[in-house]
């Protein structure tokens, strides 16, 4: 022992400051580019990337599953609902605002250089063309049956390139002649019906304007329209005709909301209200296309807001599901009626009147629902084009709703100053909202992910509740500042920084030292005297 430790002083009395300048620099950049890299990782995931490691590949090794698949098999029903609730939470809804491809969409990137759809968003919008635009009798037209595989491509131009076959090959035997009679010499023309999605397709991607967009739309109105009208005559016929028959039901509510929604663009809001009022009465049962959050939106730009009102009378039910629009057009309505007169000074002093509390708690509903709108709304956060999928209580809804409304709270007056005195009370009364909610369920865990995916890669996606700093990144900070301190005080000072190394391994030695002279000295105590070594009781022995 007392060799090693001549040995080990000899090697530090050769040591320089150099080398211990040389430790703690090399310390501190290790530590530094480790807190970096977790920072960038935290920010991108949400999550520590060593604390994910050691859960997932540590633990197993030091014993955990065993622990965990005892407890998973005791409470599987109950994980099994959770994963359930989980999924019916994050389910992702087709935007009823999206904007055009062509038109809109595509500007923004020619313009920017942007590209403000991801992929994971766009291979959604697909899966609904094929669910709504297809059916499995497509094969028996050759125009359907090209659209059935233009729906399928990624890319756009050969989307594009297939919709003009279409719409060519369907040109090309439009005119076909039919035998009147059999075995007669008479013959008739029969024209053909143009391919309605076709049009839909090239009025969504290849147009560049509104207004282009809108003659396709126009002409594939015209060609969806017949087929609506065949397909009704001969639905009840079998189950290929009943499909055909809710597929072209489809196309043609597609586009007659596409047509409303450009008479909106263009500035002939009226009609596009008479349209939307229209195609509501006519198919009151497809719900699935939202048509009633654009009559708000129109209705809110008109000013009519007694028809707003009666519309929120209609879809805002407890049995019904909510969306932002939903909750926040009701907000708004009742801040309407006390906002321009509102004063938090005056309230603070006099109380809330009954208007002004219907209000407060209006708008702390809509913020319980969604936490994010109003950071957009007070134009907190930069706002972005709205994807063509929200997900519902998300940053992705948020930014759909304020992408259309907040000129809509901006017109009504003090509207916006009462929404930045109150809505953060709304936090005070869920302190746990991952745990339980006041007036809606619990807020889902899912949504950062789904919007992640969602949202560009340029967007800051909005998180809620905040998540606190993981421990490792915290404990790295750490290291990387008391490693770079050792190494600025040993550069500046190398012979007093050595000295105190020295001491500091000396105090450690002579530690290490006295706890072995006094276990041998014990020891050798023991040898001279032959003590015995002490019994052990009768409980220990069994």
């Amino acid at each position: 022992m007392f060799g090693t430790e001549s040995s080990l002083s000899m090697f530090l009395n050769t040591l320089t400051p150099k080398f211990y300048v040389a430790l703690t620099g090399t310390s501190s950049l290790i530590s530094g580019l480790i807190l970096i890299f977790e920072w960038w990782y935290f920010r991108k995931y949400g999550t520590s990337f060593i604390e994910q490691v050691s859960v997932s590949h540590l633990r197993p090794l030091l014993g955990g599953v065993d622990n965990n698949s005892s407890n998973n098999s005791n409470s599987s029903n109950g994980d099994s609902d959770s994963n359930r609730q989980s999924v019916s939470e994050c389910k992702v809804w087709r935007n009823p605002l999206n904007l055009f491809r062509g038109a809109e969409y595509n500007r923004y990137t020619w313009v920017t250089g942007r590209e403000p759809l991801t992929y994971y968003d766009m291979n959604l919008s697909a899966q609904d063309h094929q669910t709504f635009f297809t059916c499995d009798s497509d094969h028996l037209r050759p125009a359907d049956a090209i659209m059935q595989k233009a729906w399928r491509e990624r890319n756009p131009q050969a989307r594009i390139s297939a919709a003009h076959e279409a719409l060519e090959i369907n040109e090309i035997r439009s005119r076909v002649e039919v035998p009147l009679i059999a075995s007669s010499t008479i013959w008739e023309i029969k024209l053909l019906p143009k391919c309605a999605t076709a049009y839909i397709l090239l009025a969504e991607e290849e147009a560049t304007t509104i207004a282009e967009a809108e003659k396709l739309f126009k002409q594939a109105l015209k060609a969806g329209d017949g087929c609506y009208r065949r397909s009704q005559q001969l639905q009840h016929h079998g189950s290929q005709y009943e499909a055909q028959h809710r597929r072209d039901t489809n196309v043609l509510v597609y586009i007659k909301r596409r047509l409303a929604m450009c008479a909106r663009r263009l500035g002939r809001t009226r009609e596009a209200v008479k349209m939307m009022r229209d195609l509501m009465k006519e198919f009151p049962l497809l719900s699935m296309f939202n048509i009633h959050e654009n009559l708000l939106e129109a209705l809110l730009e008109l000013q009519a807001y007694a028809d707003v009102q009666a519309v929120l009378a209609k879809y805002d039910d407890i049995s019904l599901p909510k969306s932002a629009t939903i909750c926040y057009t009701a907000a708004l309505l009742k801040a309407r009626a006390v906002s321009d007169k509102f004063s938090p000074e005056a309230a603070s002093r006099r109380g809330l009147s009954t208007a002004e509390m219907n209000a407060v708690e209006a708008i702390h509903r809509a913020v319980e629902f969604n936490p994010h709108v109003p950071k957009y709304l007070l134009e907190m956060k930069s706002l972005i084009l709205p994807p063509e999928h929200i997900l519902k209580r998300g940053d992705s809804e948020a930014i759909a709703y304020a992408f259309f409304h907040l000129a809509h709270w901006k017109r009504v007056e003090g509207a916006l100053n009462l929404l930045h005195c109150t809505w953060e009370g709304t936090f005070r009364m869920i302190p746990y909202p991952l745990e339980k909610g006041h007036l809606f369920y619990p807020y889902p865990i899912c949504t950062e992910t789904a919007d992640r995916e969602l949202l560009p890669s340029f967007h800051e996606v909005s998180v809620y509740p905040k998540k606190e700093l993981p421990f490792f990144i915290l404990f790295t900070a750490g290291l990387c500042s008391f490693t770079a301190m050792l190494a600025l005080l040993t550069h500046q000072f190398p012979e007093l920084m050595g000295v105190f190394a020295k001491a500091m391994i000396d105090i450690f030695c002579s530690a290490e030292l006295r706890d072995w002279n006094c276990e041998s000295i014990f020891m050798r105590v023991e040898d001279e005297l032959e003590i015995p070594p002490a019994p052990q009781s009768q409980h220990f022995q069994n």
